[in-house]
């Protein structure tokens, strides 16, 4: 196996359609020979822990309806391509995502970490939901196998926040900078959502080295 280390925010519209397009690459290619492990990185770190009203932060942000248009036309016509939703006037909150990223570390613990990241992407971009609220995650986490009730004491420590912070400083001392990226083998670095037919042109070079 080869590690493909991935390194996102589930508050990233390009995260969301990078793993689609690796998704689809995946599946046109089931040997394919990558162990996959997802890694934190917030785009929005200083975001409250409750979140922010999701119509005045894109306000703030990127300035006029027409501007905010601008900005979803492009996420919305290649979700509709990779038949990924994106449903934007669902979306309330823009969450900070720190509980997030302390999900998905304790999926992988438990082996779902895929279907944890699955999850959190759809509830966030289809369906609108506050993946910054406490409540909701517990909710999620229980749709994936791990304990709703569990997941809710640990929701209400501290548990593993240093760690996953630390995780997103080691990101950063590597040279991350944005999300998407993608680490093949700790060597070669893959930058932004990169359409599925570059992923498996990779694939089959790397099953040819392996010939």
């Amino acid at each position: 196996m080869i590690k493909l280390d991935i390194i996102s925010d589930v508050a990233c519209p390009w995260c969301y359609l990078g793993k689609a397009q690796l998704d689809r690459a995946l599946e046109a290619r089931p040997d394919h020979p990558f162990q996959i492990e997802w890694h934190p990185y917030q785009l929005n770190p200083d975001i409250p822990p409750g979140g922010m009203d999701r119509a005045e932060w894109m306000a703030a942000r990127f300035g006029s309806p027409e501007a905010i248009m601008k900005v979803h036309a492009p996420l919305i016509a290649q979700g509709e391509a990779l038949g990924v939703p994106f449903d934007f006037p669902a979306i309330k909150r823009t969450p900070n995502t720190l509980d997030a990223h302390r999900l998905i570390h304790w999926a992988g613990i438990e082996g779902r970490q895929k279907p944890m990241v699955d999850a959190l992407f759809r509830a966030y971009w289809a369906e609108g939901k506050d993946i910054g609220d406490a409540a909701t995650l517990a909710e999620i986490a229980g749709q994936v196998g791990l304990g709703r009730d569990a997941i809710a004491r640990l929701l209400a420590t501290d548990a593993d926040v240093d760690t996953v912070r630390a995780r997103m400083s080691h990101s950063s001392a590597r040279g991350v900078s944005a999300v998407p990226t993608f680490i093949i083998d700790h060597r070669h670095v893959v930058r932004g959502a990169q359409p599925a037919e570059l992923w498996t042109g990779v694939i089959d070079e790397l099953a040819g080295a392996r010939e």
